[in-house]
């Protein structure tokens, strides 16, 4: 008997529909968690990563669940937290831990979100990820120490000791350190023809830059796995008509696409390519990333585009 190897168009649509209506039951959260997760792992770019796996994973453990969730803001903190731990633990890093011991001094307090982040860049190396993740929680985000124990998995006094030394270190950082700025890449021919094809409108010109197995991918949206599901998928009506350059943006390249709209130029979308034997293989989109399209635009000084269907932000 020949096994059936597709997957039912039917379940596909109802776990979409559980993925919205998670979504939606998060949303008030999902900004405060997109920047713990980019101050916890010092990137915007693995925050971005890490923000994804802890939503399939609180969506995916979802099923796991014997009662309800009564606090949906810790149930996401706890699961970013454990995720990153784990991400640690799997590239050898010493996760650490959090010792109750006080220190006699205080410290002090960041108001300035931003300038924590900084902070946390030039402290790296001083502060384990425990001790991170609890300042952020209990500083930042303002959850109880005991909160945090539970998603630190430590104890109520080793909290408040870890986040007292964590300020004292901190107030020793000469906030005039910059980090070394990145330079800009040397222009790939395959990007620039990727660019040339977009702009232009040529659609096959465009495809014809992609391996026959490229993967596409829209980061919570959809994925496609060969140049024929991008032909019958997300491209099955052709290029949008928008405009799109290369830009450095966290110091990294990208390509940002953008649109004319009610405020003029607007940041449509965030595009990633990775190129080997001079074809692309992979390409991925933001598209449908509300909290990293926001503050990318706010990085890049753009206006984002909160209108564009089947999303809507406004």
């Amino acid at each position: 008997m020949t096994q059936n190897s597709t997957v039912d168009q039917q379940l596909i649509h109802d776990i979409r529909k559980v993925r919205d209506d998670f979504d939606k039951a998060v949303s008030a959260y999902t900004s405060d968690l997109w920047n713990y997760c980019r101050y916890l792992t010092g990137s915007p770019w693995d925050g971005e990563d890490l923000f994804q796996d802890t939503m399939l994973k609180a969506i995916g453990l979802l099923s796991q669940r014997w009662s309800e969730i009564t606090d949906r803001k810790n149930y996401l903190f706890r699961i970013a937290t454990n995720t990153w731990f784990d991400q640690c633990r799997r590239e050898k890093r010493m996760v650490g831990s959090l010792d109750e011991e006080r220190s006699p001094v205080d410290g002090i307090e960041f108001s300035d979100h931003l300038l924590l982040e900084e902070a946390l860049h030039l402290i790296e190396s001083h502060l384990s990820p425990k001790q991170v993740a609890a300042l952020l929680l209990f500083d930042v985000f303002q959850f109880t120490a005991e909160e945090v124990s539970g998603m630190v998995k430590s104890t109520t006094g080793g909290v408040f000791a870890s986040v007292q030394r964590a300020r004292k270190k901190l107030a020793t950082i000469d906030m005039g350190k910059k980090l070394d700025p990145t330079t800009k890449r040397a222009n790939d021919s395959i990007i620039q023809a990727y660019l040339a094809a977009f702009n232009n409108g040529d659609f096959e010109e465009m495809l014809s830059l992609f391996s026959e197995q490229a993967e596409n991918e829209a980061y919570l949206g959809f994925q496609e796995y060969s140049k024929d599901e991008m032909r019958k998928g997300s491209l099955r009506f052709g290029l949008p008509g928008y405009s799109a350059r290369e830009v450095i943006l966290w110091e990294r390249p990208v390509i940002i696409v953008l649109s004319t709209g009610s405020h003029g130029t607007e940041l449509h979308d965030i595009q990633l390519q990775e190129v080997e034997n001079n074809t692309i293989v992979s390409h991925r989109s933001y598209f449908f990333r509300k909290e990293f399209i926001l503050a990318a635009a706010k990085e890049l000084g753009l206006m984002p585009q909160l209108q564009k269907p089947p999303v809507d932000w406004s």
